[in-house]
């Protein structure tokens, strides 16, 4: 049949649905003649299983009986049905939860006490963590951790200084500066020595 090319995807798929002869048992190229929406509006059809579709030889047959919407509304309901049903079970099941929950857990006196008194030592608890680590500096592995890493850190400088006065030795000797002038050219302060 002829389409109106104005129609919008949801009004084409209701008048697919309803030309029989496009949807009875009609293959692929009869469709091919027309434009290239009514196969783009069966594919939304199969895609929403409200048209079977099935490939035989080289053409695909399209087809969709009265009942099949039926019985997929009946589906769908039946399954929201369900997911009611479970929702209202879990919803008891979280309130008999919540009551639980709330038994010996009044508002007493000797509960907000314990409350408050939970909460003080919360507080007093944060504050020893931080006077803790404002101490860190003084705890015995951290300083032990310290010391070896100066030993650690001195070494590698001892070696440095060493690659220094070694470079320092090969340019007197190849090209026989003196000292204060390879100090001034590599910017190696006159002090220049090993550490203690």
């Amino acid at each position: 049949g002829d389409v109106t090319l104005g129609l919008c995807l949801r009004e084409e798929r209701r008048r697919q649905i309803r030309q029989d002869a496009c949807l009875d048992c009609c293959p692929l190229t009869f469709l091919l003649s027309a434009p290239m929406t009514v196969k783009e509006v069966l594919q939304s059809l199969v895609d929403d299983n409200m048209v079977d579709c099935e490939r035989i030889g080289t053409s695909n047959y399209y087809w969709a009986f009265p009942s099949k919407a039926l019985h997929a509304r009946k589906h769908k309901l039946e399954e929201l049905k369900k997911q009611a049903s479970d929702a209202k079970q879990r919803k008891v099941s979280v309130e008999k939860t919540v009551e639980k929950s709330k038994v010996g857990r009044e508002g007493t006196k000797e509960r907000s006490s314990l409350l408050k008194q939970l909460q003080s030592l919360r507080e007093e608890r944060t504050n020893l963590q931080a006077e803790l680590e404002k101490y860190r500096e003084c705890d015995p592995d951290v300083i032990k951790a310290m010391r070896e890493s100066n030993v650690v850190a001195k070494e590698a400088v001892s070696r440095w200084t060493d690659n220094v006065f070694a470079i320092k030795s090969w340019t007197k000797k190849k090209f026989s500066f003196d000292d204060s002038r390879i100090n001034k050219a590599f910017g190696i302060p006159e002090d220049f020595d090993y550490m203690d």
